[in-house]
């Protein structure tokens, strides 16, 4: 066995549910489920109708690169969603099987055991885990760049001086998961700089770029590169259709930037199989090419954001984000963990524990004191659950 796998750690949703056994939720209450950010509006009829037209191409083998067309349509998209920004569908995108599936392996392509002395990964922290699989299983090592209030975006600082000339990777998501908080282009500007200094491949992780409020559209890692004047090398970015179309089971995304190092990532998929299969291509050029409904999708989290946050004001420490369907909620007494049990305990709601989406390091765990809430339910439910947590914590 690979003993690589021996340094995984276990997923925050495994931690919670350990962390939840043998506490019963209240009899009498329906249990309030805002722990996941899975989306639960409905398929749009655009995607599920051109899925159903193509059935009969299920009989085809798909190739990595995935149909012409698919590439042009999201080419197109990335043209009206970035101000005019213009890439070659052939050479700078390619088609991935969800953001998940693609920054794992892409860490796979960038990392070398062979050549480099442990290249190193940064990543955010608090972070989306498969960050950290990636890397470890690609044989890398990890140095996390610690988030802090009141931005909660990561401190590069925070990444020792000797160990930047190791760092082969650098992911970055924007907008941040669990924070909600965007890039601009001063941050952009930094890390680009950290770039030039070091020569790291940055991966952007943008999976939450169409859930945005007020129409204040965020910064994309390639559009930055193009405001800056600089070029797309060692910059690629990844986005998916699960958050923006409301497809998490679909499986669909794509990866863009970096032709040469889209050329390799290519060929690594080739051996890995990931083709997409053709039926899943027609709906996602479908997806691509319609609007309405993410503008749809956007009413409808705004909706719920207008009315659960000046719920939760009455008694703690929230804000709406810039983008994102979460809430960073600071707990009160800082203890996230107890929190989220006294939750699930006295009024049947789960949360995510902020420790649970980070790692304790020599700057601590910033994680710690924060819960991250999902509103992918329902307005009536999301907003009831607000007004239990206001209930159970008022006199707290």
């Amino acid at each position: 066995m690979n003993s690589l796998l021996k340094q995984l750690k276990p997923y925050p949703f495994a931690r919670l549910r350990e962390a939840l056994q043998g506490i019963n939720p209240p009899d009498g209450l329906v249990p309030i489920m805002l722990q996941i950010g899975e989306p639960k509006h409905p398929t749009p009829a655009v995607i599920t109708d051109a899925l159903q037209a193509a059935g009969a191409e299920f009989a085809k083998y798909p190739l990595t690169a995935g149909l012409p067309e698919l590439r042009q349509a999201c080419a197109r998209w990335l043209a009206r969603r970035y101000d005019g920004l213009q890439l070659d569908a052939e050479t700078e995108i390619l088609p991935v099987l969800g953001s998940r599936e693609a920054l794992f392996s892409f860490a796979q392509v960038v990392l070398d055991p062979v050549a480099d002395d442990t290249g190193v990964v940064v990543c955010p922290n608090p972070f989306y885990q498969i960050y950290e699989g990636a890397a470890l299983l690609g044989g890398g090592e990890v140095c996390f760049a610690n988030s802090s209030p009141p931005r909660h975006l990561p401190d590069w600082r925070c990444v020792p001086d000797d160990v930047w000339p190791r760092v082969k990777l650098l992911l970055v998501c924007s907008p941040d998961n669990p924070s909600g908080s965007v890039m601009n282009l001063d941050d952009w500007r930094e890390l680009f700089a950290l770039q030039d200094r070091f020569g790291f491949v940055i991966a952007s992780d943008e999976c939450y770029s169409e859930i945005y409020f007020d129409d204040r559209k965020p910064l994309g890692a390639l559009q930055a590169a193009e405001m800056l004047g600089r070029g797309r090398k060692g910059i690629v970015m990844f986005t998916s259709l699960s958050k923006r179309s409301n497809v998490p089971g679909l499986r669909s995304g794509f990866v863009a930037g970096d032709a040469e190092l889209l050329q390799s990532f290519l060929l690594y998929r080739t051996y890995h199989g990931s083709a997409m299969s053709v039926p899943v291509q027609r709906a996602s050029i479908a997806a691509w090419d319609d609007e309405a409904h993410v503008a749809e999708n956007r009413r409808l989290y705004q909706a719920k954001f207008e009315q659960v946050v000046p719920v939760l004001q009455q008694v703690f420490d929230v804000k709406m984000p810039e983008a994102s369907f979460y809430i960073w909620l600071k707990v009160p007494d800082g203890d996230d963990l107890a929190f989220a049990q006294k939750l699930w305990r006295e009024a049947a709601i789960q949360v995510l524990p902020g420790r649970f989406l980070a790692r304790d390091t020599p700057n601590g765990n910033p994680g710690k004191g924060y819960v991250r809430i999902a509103l992918v339910a329902g307005v009536e439910e999301c907003v009831e659950g607000a007004r239990r947590m206001v209930a159970l914590f008022r006199h707290a």
